[in-house]
């Protein structure tokens, strides 16, 4: 029974899926969706199909959650999507041409009161300074009755068969009257100009469908061609807003090697990425074996104590951690300057004093995990080793070096590999606590403390006209092989380990 309505409910919300996507249109999307629901259907009504009854859930978050995101951003770092670049290239046309509408000479200009139909579609009653009166939607224009309207003091106060929109539900109606216009004749529209009044409106642009083109009809004519970037623009360079989505090829990635006003920023953030992975993590496996080795001494007094206390910033949830510290460090009013009785520009005055809290602050978050896991590695090494070490006249630097250190990194350098990477995209210890600043004197997006996921959310949200997402994609393939193979070469490197007995 219970596989029955699991099963219904998939089918009922597939269904809703399927009728959407047609409706929209997307048959490679809707075929897809059809197809994926009847195996699911064959798969769990059947009888001889008890391992993929496992697998399926799996392998359905797996494409959903990594291997979607991944092709997806692989398809975007070859295009221009960006800021002004989101659109299909008809919704484009559509864009330019609402965006053309300007006020003719001696145009109309309409008193105007926001309202509802009897079925709560937003209209707009209009009277004409002839007195003429109007209700406009989105479908056209309709003369109604001059003693339907009433007007007091040149504003409209009722309109019959029509609820007026008044008081605090008037003041939220800005997005939806800023996107509302009533057509006229041809191309001509209404569209309102604050809450009262509404004016004509006529294209000054006139798109060709026969030559792909759009002509400037007001002023200077001018003709507006498909430059192939995603864009209609003039001869002279001028381009009209807004474009659309196209392929590109590898130009994002050839703006990384020869953009210098990208290439720079890349190198200078890829190296400080490197320097704070590494001296994160090598700091924070010292902290910890250290502490480890300290604290494993059978018969300390409040031994467990002081591990459980060691253990506490492993237990604080990290994002609070660094809020915190980001008060305490406050260049002004920080805890830390004030119990020191000094004004160290710990995070934005200074580019290396925000460097070395940052490795500081990030040491801090890690040594406990390296502190649990040097812990359980040390007692898993048989005593005897060491103890026989120190028969044959090792002192306890040499029996370190040559027989703890070694086998304690069997078990420990994949950790430390895995370490590696996560810092090497650890967003949040540079965006709490810096933001990527202080500034860099290269008066690049990217801060002095920006590694390379932040430099890539920056260059998301925050470049050129907005957002550089296709070039954003194509640092983050960067980042991927990058890792992929610091990664591969360490854990091929430490393969010699397996060897120590």
């Amino acid at each position: 029974m219970v596989k029955i309505v699991l099963l219904g409910a998939t089918n009922a919300l597939a269904a809703w899926a399927a009728a959407v996507l047609a409706d929209r249109g997307r048959w490679p999307a809707f075929v897809g969706l059809v197809l994926a629901t009847l195996a699911i259907d064959a798969i769990y009504l059947g009888s001889r199909t008890v391992p993929m009854k496992f697998l399926v859930p799996g392998t359905i978050f797996l494409v959903a959650f990594q291997v979607a995101p991944i092709l997806y951003t692989v398809n975007v770092a070859f295009t221009n999507y960006s800021t002004g670049h989101i659109l299909s290239k008809a919704e484009a046309i559509q864009g330019i041409e609402s965006h053309s509408l300007q006020p003719p000479e001696n145009g109309q200009t309409y008193s105007m009161a926001p309202a509802r139909d009897a079925s709560g579609s937003l209209v707009l009653v209009l009277v004409a300074d002839n007195g003429d009166t109007f209700v406009g939607t989105k479908k056209g224009l309709k003369p109604v009755p001059r003693d339907a309207v009433g007007v007091a003091g040149g504003a409209i106060t009722s309109a019959k068969g029509y609820k007026l929109i008044k008081g605090p539900a008037l003041f939220g109606l800005d997005k939806e009257l800023n996107a509302f216009t009533v057509p006229t004749k041809g191309s001509a529209a209404i569209r309102p100009e604050g809450l009262d009044t509404a004016v004509d409106l006529e294209p000054s642009l006139r798109y060709d469908a026969r030559r792909d083109v759009f002509i400037r009809t007001v002023g200077a004519r001018t003709i507006y061609r498909d430059d192939g970037r995603g864009r209609f623009a003039s001869a002279t360079g001028d381009e009209l807003e807004p474009g659309w989505v196209t392929g590109v090829g590898t130009k994002n990635f050839s703006a990384i090697v020869n953009n210098p006003l990208v290439r720079d920023p890349f190198l200078r953030v890829f190296a400080w990425t490197v320097a704070f992975a590494t001296l994160t993590v090598l700091l924070s496996f010292a902290v910890g074996l250290f502490l480890a080795i300290a604290l494993d001494k059978s018969g300390m007094p409040l031994q467990r104590v002081y591990r459980s206390i060691l253990v506490v910033p492993y237990a604080i949830p990290g994002g609070l951690a660094l809020l915190v510290w980001a008060g305490l460090l406050n260049d002004d009013f920080g805890v830390v300057n004030h119990i020191l009785h000094v004004h160290v520009p710990w995070l934005f005055g200074s580019a290396w004093w925000a460097r070395t809290s940052i490795i500081l602050v990030s040491t801090w978050l890690t040594f406990p995990y390296f502190f649990l896991v040097s812990m359980g590695a040390l007692q898993s090494i048989p005593s005897e080793l060491t103890e026989a070490a120190r028969v044959d006249g090792g002192g306890r630097w040499q029996v370190f070096r040559r027989v703890t250190l070694p086998l304690l990194l069997v078990v420990v350098a994949p950790l430390l590999i895995a370490s590696f990477a996560f810092n090497f995209n650890n967003f949040n210890n540079i965006y709490l606590l810096t933001a990527g600043g202080p500034a860099a004197g290269d008066q690049s997006l990217a801060g002095a403390t920006d590694i390379l996921i932040s430099y890539t959310y920056k260059l998301s949200f925050a470049t050129g006209k907005g957002g550089a997402y296709g070039l954003a994609s194509a640092v983050s393939i960067l980042i991927f092989f990058i890792v992929a193979t610091i990664s591969a070469v360490s854990f091929w490197k430490t393969k010699a380990l397996e060897n120590v007995r």
